[in-house]
C-alpha cells in the first residue's frame, strides 16, 4: 500500500525532500513505497521536481493519479525497483499551486454565497485560474463585487484547516459545500479529507492549501465568457 503524504503535510507549502523505496518500475515512470508529491487532479497541476538514486539524477515530469501515484520520470535507466531514491519537489510550483487552490475555493464559496452560483468546473493553469459557475440567474453576477469579496476574505487572514470527517458528518453539515460527487467515491471509503476555511468556506478536498489567506495573492478577473444557459466562464489571475 503506497503511503499519500501529502493528504497529511498540511501546509501544503515548501514540502520536504523525502527518502523512499521504489516499488515498481513502469514504462512512464516510478511507484514509490511513499510519497509527498501530489498527483494531478481536482483542477490542480501535479507536483513536478527530480528524484535522485545512486547512478544519477532524473528531472521528474508532472505526477499523475491512480490506485498508486505515477512519477514520471525522464531518465527511467538511472532506476532499479527496490532501491533508495531521494525525490524533490518543485517548490516554487507547489507553492503557487496551493495558493491558487486557496484562492479558488474562496472564489466559490462566495460565488455561491452572492449568487448561489455552482462550481461545476475548475482548473489551474501556468498563469491563471479557470472557473466555471453555473447560476441560478447569472444576470446577478457583478465582476468587480466579487473581486472586492474575494480579496477582503483573502486580507482577513482567516486560518485553513484540515479535517478527516465521515460521510454522515460531511454530507449532514449544514454549512457544506461541493458534496455532489460523493455518491462516485467507493462506499468503502468512509472517512473524507474535509478543507476549512475559517468562516468561509467548508468542503471535500484532497488538494494542497496554504495555512491562512494572507498568503494568498489577491486576484483579478482576466475574462467572462458565456458557456451556455446559465454558465459563465470566469479567468482570473
Amino acid at each position: 500500500m503506497q503511503e499519500k503524504l501529502h493528504l497529511t503535510q498540511h501546509p501544503g507549502l515548501n514540502p520536504p525532500s523525502f527518502n523512499t523505496i521504489i516499488q515498481n518500475i513502469s514504462d512512464e515512470g516510478l511507484f514509490l513505497k511513499e510519497t509527498y508529491c501530489y498527483p494531478r487532479g481536482g483542477g490542480q497541476p501535479g507536483d513536478r521536481g527530480s528524484i535522485t538514486s545512486k547512478s544519477g539524477v532524473s528531472k521528474m515530469n508532472e505526477v499523475l493519479s491512480g490506485e498508486y501515484i505515477l512519477h514520471p520520470v525522464e531518465n527511467i535507466s538511472l532506476f532499479n525497483e527496490g532501491e533508495e531514491v531521494t525525490c524533490q519537489i518543485d517548490s516554487n510550483w507547489r507553492n503557487r499551486n496551493s495558493k491558487m487552490h486557496t484562492a479558488q475555493h474562496v472564489f466559490s464559496a462566495l460565488a455561491n454565497e452572492l449568487y448561489g452560483a455552482e462550481t461545476v468546473g475548475n482548473q489551474i493553469s501556468e498563469s491563471y485560474t479557470r472557473i466555471d459557475l453555473w447560476f441560478p440567474d447569472r444576470d446577478k453576477f457583478n465582476p468587480q463585487e466579487i473581486v472586492e469579496e474575494v480579496n477582503a476574505s483573502l486580507r482577513s487572514g482567516s486560518d485553513v484547516l484540515i479535517h478527516e470527517w465521515s460521510r454522515e458528518k460531511i454530507l449532514s453539515h449544514e454549512n457544506m459545500r461541493h458534496t455532489k460527487f460523493m455518491d462516485r467515491i467507493p462506499p468503502s471509503i468512509t472517512n473524507l479529507r474535509v478543507v476549512e476555511i475559517k468562516g468561509i468556506d467548508l468542503c471535500p478536498c484532497a488538494g494542497t492549501h496554504v495555512g491562512n489567506t494572507k498568503q494568498v495573492d489577491e486576484i483579478s478577473i482576466e475574462n467572462v465568457k458565456s458557456k451556455g444557459s446559465g454558465k459563465l466562464r470566469i479567468t482570473y489571475i
